[in-house]
């Protein structure tokens, strides 16, 4: 496996910094090195989106969160993300017509204008580096333990990622948006493929689909129906979740930016189908290598189970296109998230962001160098960590619509109230206040409290 790993990964780190030199040859000012020229196309577009929307959860979270939490991690999701898909339609137009009118520096920016309230963009700020540095850690994470697991004499996993950062910092301060827009078409085409090269080949072991279920129902019956074996997967969690993940392409701002560089109109509506397609392509096999692992590993950790089922369970070259693609999985997601929150500060510094890149490129670093230090003493659950971020700034989710949709400045209160929703969030993640609010999660208890107040600001405003 180091042979054919050595080969893949020269190949794939070459090609990386290649797309990253000739984006920087296209890069003539400082707003086309942060918004890639604006003038995205159709491929590019869906395959940027889906590359930074399915990050290393996918391959290594989601066949865990499968194992243990079965059949429901279908619903979960992959619902979830068809709904998503109007929402990228719906939400996308009124953005970019209120771009038009007011400009875009990033999500924090745009809602200064709008409010006409420094502090609608420091609220919506604060949100996404609260939860955005964790969840670029928990892709650094991911790649460092599975590459502990699979060479256990190189390097310890801190060592691995810092590793994945430098590599990641270098390519996008060198080439901007457009490397990490070029790079992510790379790293979703080998996730894409990789997820499926080993699904199928955990299939064939299984005997089939027939024998899949059987054995399923056999090992822990409980992994077919929900809530699944630990009861996570009840009625008002996969609510949360579906809004939550219904709220990403609103309020995670590497996903809002990508709606705004598209070229057109049209090429975002095409872009927000594509994604969904993909969404079913990529969810789905990692359905079946999770019930491999029920199986065959139904008691192992989660490294052991990813070490067997992703290295030693499948051929040697399989085995290093799988290293490679969780390493180009994190670094599409983290290198995206850091970026974003970079052109996010752009906004909020006004004129000095515009006239030089200095300070953003420090606030990059900055911010990865926190998501390094996160990344060391983080959990191993990768999706319940990604779920907490998704409805963490999913808390900005009625403060930006409300924001994008109103023709005048909507006052002080949704910005408020907005705040104390978000400490209200943090502090139940922390034990601090309760997780249920009477028989509601607190997650969903907000969520409609929010969405009330914003209704309730717009009809009083209107």
């Amino acid at each position: 496996m180091l042979k054919w790993l050595l080969i893949v990964g020269t190949i794939y780190i070459a090609i990386l910094f290649y797309l990253s030199w000739r984006s920087r040859q296209k890069n003539k000012s400082n707003e086309d090195f942060m918004m890639a020229g604006s003038n995205i196309g159709l491929i590019l577009g869906f395959m940027t989106f889906a590359a930074t929307l399915f990050s290393t959860f996918t391959l290594m979270g989601m066949p865990d969160f499968s194992r243990n939490h079965g059949v429901g991690a279908w619903i979960f999701l992959a619902f979830s993300d068809a709904g998503m898909v109007f929402l990228i339609v719906w939400f996308g137009y009124h953005l970019r017509k209120r771009v038009v009118q007011k400009g875009f520096k990033g999500m924090s920016g745009l809602l200064q204008n709008c409010y006409q309230n420094k502090w609608a963009g420091y609220v919506y700020f604060l949100a996404v580096f609260i939860f955005l540095v964790p969840y670029v850690a928990i892709q650094i994470r991911g790649v460092a333990i599975f590459l502990e697991q699979a060479f256990p004499e190189a390097l310890p996993a801190w060592g691995w990622s810092v590793i994945i950062v430098a590599i990641m910092l270098l390519y996008s301060e060198f080439g901007g948006l457009k490397a990490i827009i070029y790079a992510d078409f790379m790293q979703g085409t080998m996730l894409l493929i990789v997820v499926w090269v080993i699904a199928t080949t955990c299939l064939n072991y299984l005997g089939g689909w027939a024998e899949m279920f059987a054995k399923v129902e056999v090992a822990n019956p409980a992994l077919l129906s929900t809530p699944g074996p630990k009861g996570l997967l009840n009625a008002q969690f996969l609510i949360a979740s579906f809004l939550a993940i219904l709220m990403i392409p609103v309020t995670q701002p590497q996903l809002s930016t990508r709606l705004v560089i598209m070229k057109d109109m049209k090429a975002m509506r095409r872009m927000a189908v594509a994604v969904g397609t993909f969404a079913m392509l990529v969810i789905f096999p990692t359905l079946i290598i999770g019930f491999y692992g029920a199986i065959r590993y139904p008691d192992a950790s989660v490294p052991e189970f990813l070490g067997q089922v992703l290295l030693r369970d499948q051929p040697e070259f399989i085995a290093a296109m799988a290293i490679i693609g969780l390493f180009a999985a994190a670094m599409s997601t983290s290198d995206s998230q850091l970026f974003a929150m970079g052109n996010e500060l752009r906004g909020l510094i006004g004129k000095r962001g515009s006239d030089s890149l200095l300070p953003i490129r420090i606030a990059i670093i900055s911010f990865a160098v926190a998501a390094l230090l996160f990344s060391l003493f983080s959990s191993d659950q990768l999706v319940l960590l990604a779920r907490i971020s998704f409805a963490g700034t999913a808390m900005m989710g009625p403060l930006v619509i409300l924001g994008i949709f109103s023709k005048k400045p909507q006052g002080w209160f949704m910005i408020i109230i907005s705040g104390f929703g978000l400490a209200a969030f943090v502090l139940s993640q922390v034990g601090v206040l309760p997780s249920m609010v009477g028989p509601f999660r607190m997650d969903l208890f907000l969520m409609i409290v929010l969405a009330v107040c914003g209704f309730g600001n717009y009809m009083v405003k209107k």
